[in-house]
């Protein structure tokens, strides 16, 4: 069941708090009940993680409502590339060339897609994402050798850290790349990125509850 009293909530605390922030309602391992519930609520920015798990849910649902727009949230394989591109607005988790390059293979629908990198910024070996030392690098490489739409960073700090460290890392690492916006904040740290003034947060269980 969506939330919609904390949706609304959140939504009007963003609207006097922060710049721009929008909030990404992230309905993975949730039922197309409960997306219709907070379409008819007036939500239109969805995140999802699994291209076919999405697929399933929105793609009937954004023909017949064309200003949803949908964002991965998750990692992405290669093999899903050209589905996902077919689907989704704004990728969160670019994490390595081989995606990149994928991406770069089907130029007519990529250069209409937003797209962040996902930054490790705790190295941590469980996590996916480029080391904070390659991003210049990469960045350079996506932008200006094969022309993606890079907008901004994303990061999910190590649960044992506090995640203010790792938002103003993330936040220094972007402007020093020219880099405007900064995808942070989750059910359990959104609170603290919105001092680092996002261009998104990711609310999942704070809006539908406990996953399936």
């Amino acid at each position: 069941m969506f939330n919609y009293k904390k949706y609304s909530e959140i939504r009007d605390f963003l609207k006097k708090n922060t710049e721009s922030c929008q909030i990404i309602a992230i309905s993975k391992n949730h039922p197309l009940e409960s997306v219709l519930e907070a379409v008819n609520f007036g939500v239109r920015v969805f995140g999802e993680n699994r291209v076919m798990e999405a697929k399933n849910k929105f793609y009937n649902l954004k023909n017949q409502n064309h200003d949803i727009r949908l964002h991965l949230t998750g990692p992405l394989q290669s093999n899903k590339v050209k589905t996902a591109l077919q689907l989704f607005d704004v990728f969160h988790t670019l994490d390595r060339e081989k995606i990149a390059n994928e991406f770069s293979k089907h130029s007519n629908q990529v250069k209409n897609k937003e797209i962040f990198i996902q930054v490790n910024t705790g190295e941590e070996n469980s996590k996916s994402g480029i080391y904070p030392k390659q991003v210049a690098e990469f960045v350079n490489y996506c932008v200006k050798d094969i022309s993606l739409n890079i907008i901004g960073l994303m990061c999910i700090p190590p649960i044992e850290d506090d995640p203010k460290i790792h938002f103003n890392f993330l936040k220094k690492l972007a402007v020093e790349n020219n880099l405007k916006k900064l995808s942070i904040g989750m059910s359990s740290d959104y609170e603290q990125a919105i001092k680092f003034n996002p261009t998104y947060i990711r609310l999942g269980t704070i809006l539908f509850g406990n996953r399936n």
